[in-house]
């Protein structure tokens, strides 16, 4: 049977009118149920109608990861069986037939998926057919099986920047940096990296090169002082009297105004840097960065008042003001995700912001549309189990916080949370051998976990 046959038995015959989010979510319910061989034919079947499906190369690392681990044993018979497709797979590579490469790898890595060699040709020659989220999903997983490979956190430190999440492409080369300190090509990417960043919170490359904002020498010093991390009063007082000046000059400058609202909130001056980048975000109504300073100064404005409450005993001042921040953190990030409403993790910082505000259905909302990408499926999973619980629907909680659970590796703290929900759930329904059952896994890990010694002793 054809590619195309298979994929009509198992999806219908109309597989370009198909939505791919349903067959990675019937990949992944496959993984979670162990049945590695059959996500794994998923998966790949998902790669072959396109390439550049990151969720479902993510989702295939980690199958086959899953499954090495299940299997163990017989490296030697995997390198023996894998020594052909390699072999093919180096040889494409020369010839600079990149898309062949990668397919030879993929059957290479069926056997052998940890081999850190293989995976970083695997993300270049996806890279060099431009399947830019398959190459992405790539990297991501080598950085976390090699967490001491230098190049491969520095690929995707360069992924992330590429894709604009620029806070973990830092993350990715500080983490390569800490692997090799002496790493030239990670030392000027953190170097390059770091400056993209201030001139995008600045709004500066909307309109170019940071040195063609600069009308002279004295204001490039002033911004080279500006991105360090730490300057002295008298320093920010000299740039906020020049840029002072020059906001005197250019009054409907947003640029000018963002960087008046640096030194004014490096000043401990939220007040200011809020009325500065309010301001600015007049003229840049649809700029995402801009959105997310606002809204955390808004914040940090709040959160400053009620310390100033608290201190000086007013307590029904400081409650009402908790629940101003609760509301504006909730307005904060739905403006977010409007802006950018593909954006899974601003869809979970939504939701968590919803149960903080009491908002549980449209906190369910909002973890339903994101649970299926892999990078916050088992945070949106635990968060739908407590969303449910709260409701009082114990078969949904039940449900969600055993995928939750199912997708752990050990018992860390958020395992021990789950398993405690579980048994609470369990002693709810009046069955005390399930309660047991999730407490003493817990118990004999860390006795010392909330009450769960008491609940164990009352259910001997």
């Amino acid at each position: 049977m054809t590619l195309q046959g298979v994929v009509d038995k198992l999806f219908g015959p109309s597989i370009h009118d198909l939505d791919f989010s349903k067959h990675i979510q019937k990949a992944e319910e496959a993984l979670r149920r162990k049945n590695y061989d059959f996500a794994i034919e998923l998966f790949r079947q998902l790669l072959d109608l396109d390439a550049d499906l990151g969720e479902a190369r993510a989702g295939l690392r980690q199958a086959l990861k899953k499954r090495a681990e299940a299997k163990k044993g017989g490296r030697f018979l995997r390198a023996v069986s894998g020594a052909l497709p390699l072999s093919r797979a180096k040889t494409m590579a020369k010839l600079g037939k990149h898309e062949a490469c990668a397919k030879a790898l993929e059957d290479y890595l069926a056997t052998n998926p940890l081999d850190e060699e293989a995976n970083l040709l695997l993300g270049e020659s996806l890279e060099a057919v431009e399947c830019y989220q398959s190459a992405r999903a790539v990297y991501e997983f080598l950085a976390e099986i090699a967490p001491k490979n230098p190049e491969a956190l520095k690929r995707a430190g360069a992924m992330m920047h590429r894709s604009g999440d620029h806070d973990r492409s830092l993350d990715y080369y500080e983490r390569a940096l800490a692997a090799d300190p002496r790493d030239q090509e990670a030392l000027k990417a953190r170097k390059n990296l770091a400056a993209d960043m201030a001139l995008h919170r600045t709004g500066a490359n909307a309109v170019g090169h940071s040195r063609e904002l600069i009308k002279n020498q004295d204001e490039a010093r002033s911004l080279d002082r500006q991105s360090k991390r730490h300057l002295s009063d008298d320093e920010l007082r000299e740039d906020l009297a020049r840029l002072e000046a020059r906001f005197a000059e250019a009054p409907s400058d947003p640029d000018v105004m963002l960087a008046l609202a640096d030194v004014h909130e490096k000043l401990k001056d939220p007040e200011a840097a809020l009325e500065l980048a309010q301001r600015a975000l007049e003229y840049r109504r649809d700029s995402y960065e801009l959105t997310c300073r606002v809204g955390d100064l808004e914040s940090k404005l709040l959160k400053k008042r009620i310390a100033v409450a608290d201190r000086d005993g007013r307590a029904d001042e400081a409650n009402a003001l908790e629940t101003t921040l609760t509301e504006h953190e909730v307005d904060d990030f739905r403006r977010r995700a409007q802006i950018r409403p593909g954006d899974a993790v601003v869809r979970l910082t939504l939701a968590r912001k919803l149960i903080r505000a009491g908002e549980v259905d449209a906190a369910l909302a909002e973890l339903q549309k994101c649970q299926t990408e892999p990078r916050v499926r088992e945070e949106a999973l635990f968060l739908l189990g407590q969303c449910f619980q709260t409701k009082g629907i114990h078969d949904l909680a039940k449900k969600e916080y055993e995928r939750a659970l199912e997708a752990r590796n050990g018992i860390d703290e958020r395992a021990k949370e789950i398993l405690y929900n579980l048994g609470t759930i369990a002693e709810s329904h009046g069955t005390p051998e399930e309660a047991r059952s999730c407490f003493i896994r817990i118990y004999e890990v860390d006795i010392s976990y909330r009450d769960v010694a008491a609940k164990m002793e009352a259910l001997h």
